[in-house]
C-alpha cells in the first residue's frame, strides 16, 4: 500500500508530517500539490476518504484571496483544484483512508 501525501515543502505542518511518516519506516509518494494539484475526481475521492465536505478543508484566508470562499460542493471542488494554494495542508492518503496533517499526529490513525 502506497502512502501519499499532499505536501507544501514551505509548510512546517507539511514538513512535520512527513517526517513522522518516514520516522515510521514508510517512504511516501510525495506529491507537491502547488504544482501538480489533484483532479477534481482526485480531490474528491480524497474528500471522501476523509469523510470531509469541500469547505472544510479550504483555507479561508488564501480562498478569500482567490475569490472562491463564498462557494460549496462541486464548484468549490472544481476551484480548489484551480486555486491548489487554497486547500488544507498536508492530506495524507492511505489506501482507502485519509487524514489531514493538523496537528501531524493526526495522520498516525491511517499508517
Amino acid at each position: 500500500m502506497t502512502v501519499t501525501i499532499y505536501h507544501n515543502p514551505r509548510c512546517s505542518k507539511s514538513r512535520q508530517t512527513l517526517a513522522l511518516i518516514e520516522e515510521k519506516g514508510m517512504t511516501p509518494t510525495v506529491v507537491e500539490y502547488l504544482t501538480t494539484p489533484p483532479s477534481v475526481a482526485d480531490l474528491t475521492a480524497i474528500l471522501a476518504k476523509l469523510g470531509k465536505a469541500p469547505e472544510q478543508i479550504m483555507r479561508k484566508k488564501e480562498a478569500r484571496e482567490e475569490g472562491i470562499a463564498d462557494l460549496t460542493g462541486d464548484d468549490l471542488i472544481a476551484a480548489l483544484v484551480a486555486h491548489p494554494r487554497a486547500i488544507e495542508r498536508p492530506i495524507v492518503v492511505n489506501g482507502d483512508k485519509a487524514a489531514m496533517g493538523r496537528p501531524p499526529e493526526d495522520v498516525l490513525a491511517i499508517l
